[in-house]
């Protein structure tokens, strides 16, 4: 199978999440100054906007060149779900946080990662009872994506922001509670279309 130039984009997109996750590891290394460790984030966010630029970029190669494939439906959600995985977890812990007040609240990685958790779940679930790959994206879903990104981006330049633009901090916990509570409601609009669609399956079987 060859592969397209929006699947390539995507595998690009999965590779890079490495150097980020190298990147952010050593953010708050204490045997570099403050200096080379402000470089490193400015580094990850880098390559972060890189994988950002491209989430959309690929989507709409697919759309207007005609090459949306069953390999790219599939790996497009993969790499968002390992980008933001990756990102909130690292940004919620002591060793990849940005500094202590932009430190990413447990309970907003907990509800963002659970409601992906629920997705490949539910993805299984539909596999197995009707044989069927069931990746249909909703509005919503694409929103708390849009809102994970953004919040990620920036948590990584708040330092920066935050002395230009007084209580950015304020900004950052709306922003990241909104895309807490938009990941909820998109799991529970996926839970309904996925049960929807397992009973019309079983009606017309």
């Amino acid at each position: 199978m060859e592969l397209t130039w929006a699947n390539r984009m995507t595998i690009f997109r999965i590779l890079l999440i490495v150097p980020f996750v190298i990147g952010m590891l050593k953010v708050n290394s204490p045997e570099l100054n403050q200096e080379v460790q402000n470089l490193i984030r400015y580094a990850s966010f880098g390559v972060f906007l890189v994988m950002a630029v491209s989430d959309g970029l690929d989507g709409y190669l697919a759309r207007t060149k005609k090459q949306i494939t069953k390999l790219g439906v599939f790996l497009d959600p993969v790499a968002d779900k390992l980008l933001i995985t990756s990102a909130c977890l690292l940004l919620s812990s002591q060793r990849g946080k940005v500094a202590d007040e932009f430190l990413l609240p447990p309970t907003v990685v907990v509800l963002i990662i659970g409601k992906d958790l629920l997705l490949v779940i539910g993805f299984i679930i539909v596999y197995f009872l009707t044989s069927q790959l069931l990746v249909a994206p909703v509005l919503i879903g694409k929103i708390a994506n849009t809102l994970q990104l953004i919040m990620v981006g920036a948590i990584l330049l708040a330092p920066e922001i935050s002395r230009a633009i007084p209580g950015w901090i304020w900004f950052l916990r709306t922003l990241w509670w909104s895309a807490a509570a938009t990941a909820i409601l998109a799991t529970l609009i996926y839970i309904r279309n996925g049960s929807r669609y397992i009973e019309q399956y079983e009606q017309n079987s």
